[in-house]
């Protein structure tokens, strides 16, 4: 049995500039301690190897302690065996960094600048695709067809977008999704997709261990891949310390509250939408709920354009029974329901309303 945990997508680096720099602070030190997360899983499941499939930095020149830092954390792990592909965003004609990495590097860390076989043990044998630039164009795993490798057991790693499956960022090169069947492999890892996806059964994205923003719905992991020459054995295991969770709740009218997570909030970023339809009165409560229980997350946003404002005569007399103040209420009401205005107009109607109410209730 050959035992090896796989992992892309890093980035580490990653300046995170739409976050406030405390939070930026907090993003970067999860994806740096990611390699020791890493490690700690290969033991864990007795696997020698971490096989991380591309674009560990997120630039073709980071900083000179981005790249100390993570070969002190991989070197830190001395009996873990360290294979580091390129990807687009640090790809192998990133003269600077690689050859900083390769001279600094432990004796359990390699970098895969050539496409050529890497023995793993007596009985397994890797094979690299290091993207040359940031789009080749091509299928860098062409040559996996016909490298000689004796009996080996045979691993592909590759960076790229599989053909027909959009890339996370342009990708590093289209892929052939039965790359792993031409070319006789036990498995292929792949990178560039940072959320854990299945192509088939010997061909796996494992996503990034930390994630980096609201797109993909699963936690994030790394894999655990057993092969014993009659088959393989992929396992997630759970790698993240921080959590994105996109939430969207649908009121109806009959709710007095919202539900926001209440585990690990310091640890979490939320994006939140609310939608369906709200009285004044929840409306306010919604949003001063939010904006009570912002705070206490790592990082949190809320839109409710989407929450439309119901409202009867009771209502608008909370703004004001006569005068201007229910004269532009009365207004913005007939607005938002006029079905000749756009969408966009009725929303600014019923945003605008929804500010009075809630001035009204300051008051």
């Amino acid at each position: 049995m050959f035992r090896f945990i796989h992992s892309s997508d890093l980035h580490l680096g990653k300046p995170f500039g739409r976050y406030p720099e405390d939070v930026r602070v907090r993003l970067r030190q999860a994806r740096m301690a990611s390699l020791e997360v890493l490690a700690e899983r290969a033991r864990a499941s007795g696997a020698g190897h971490v096989l991380l499939a591309g674009d560990t930095f997120d630039q073709m020149t980071p900083a000179p302690k981005v790249i100390r830092d993570a070969l002190n954390a991989t070197g830190a792990a001395s009996d873990i065996t360290w294979l580091v592909l390129p990807g687009n965003h640090d790809h192998a004609n990133a003269t600077e960094l690689w050859r900083t990495f390769t001279k600094d590097a432990p004796p359990n860390v390699t970098a895969l600048l050539t496409p050529e076989p890497v023995a793993l043990s007596e009985d397994v044998t890797l094979l690299p695709a290091p993207p040359t630039e940031r789009h080749p164009g091509r299928d860098l795993t062409e040559w996996f067809n016909d490298a000689a490798t004796g009996e080996a057991l045979r691993i592909g790693l590759a960076h790229g977008s599989i053909r027909g499956f959009s890339s996370e960022d342009g990708g590093a090169s289209v892929l052939s999704a039965d790359r792993a069947r031409e070319a006789g492999l036990a498995y292929l890892g792949l990178g560039d997709w940072h959320g854990q996806l299945k192509i088939s059964e010997t061909t796996w994205y494992s996503g990034a261990p930390e994630a980096d923003s609201f797109k993909h719905d699963a936690a994030a992991t790394a894999l655990l891949v057993e092969l014993d020459g009659q088959g393989v054995r992929v396992t997630p295991q759970p790698t993240a310390a921080l959590n994105w969770r996109a939430l969207e709740i649908d009121l109806t009218g009959e709710e007095t509250e919202i539900s926001l997570p209440q585990d690990a909030r310091s640890d979490t970023l939320m994006s939140l939408t609310v939608t369906g339809h709200a009285g004044p009165t929840l409306r306010r409560k919604v949003e001063a709920d939010i904006a009570q229980a912002s705070p206490d997350f790592l990082w949190a946003e809320a839109t409710l354009d989407a929450l439309r404002l119901i409202h009867d005569t009771s209502d608008l007399d909370q703004i004001d029974r006569h005068g201007a103040l229910r004269a532009a209420a009365d207004v913005l009401a007939a607005e938002a329901e006029d079905t000749s205005r756009t969408p966009e107009e009725r929303t600014t109607a019923r945003t605008a309303l929804s500010y009075l109410f809630s001035y009204v209730g300051e008051d």
